[in-house]
């Protein structure tokens, strides 16, 4: 458990690190337009792969439950413009009934 620690800390370093670089750099590093795009697609990217992850992976194994099916809801109600309360909604919504119909 000791050892878990020790990667918690340095995880905590890097991210500390990592902001207080961004801090430092001089702005016209950052005002490049390369800079902003690289940024941006990092953001997506990142939360993209979490909101997968969480989504189907339970433990090591993938898995189809009602997970996707709130996640394929949401997707269409985010599609449609409709409000972040009721993209949350409709997700939480579509995988009740997923569930009530016997996935897992």
């Amino acid at each position: 458990m000791i050892e878990l620690w020790w990667w918690v800390l340095a995880a905590c370093a890097a991210a500390y690190l990592t902001k207080l670089a961004g801090y430092l750099l001089p702005e016209e590093w950052l005002d490049r337009p390369w800079v902003r795009t690289v940024s941006v697609g990092m953001t997506a990217g990142l939360l993209t792969s979490l909101v997968v992850t969480n989504t189907l992976v339970d433990g090591t194994a993938l898995v189809l439950d009602a997970r996707v099916a709130a996640l394929a809801a949401a997707a269409v109600a985010l599609w449609l413009r409709a409000p972040y309360l009721v993209v949350v909604l409709v997700g939480g919504l579509a995988a009740a009934l997923a569930r009530l119909a016997g996935a897992a």
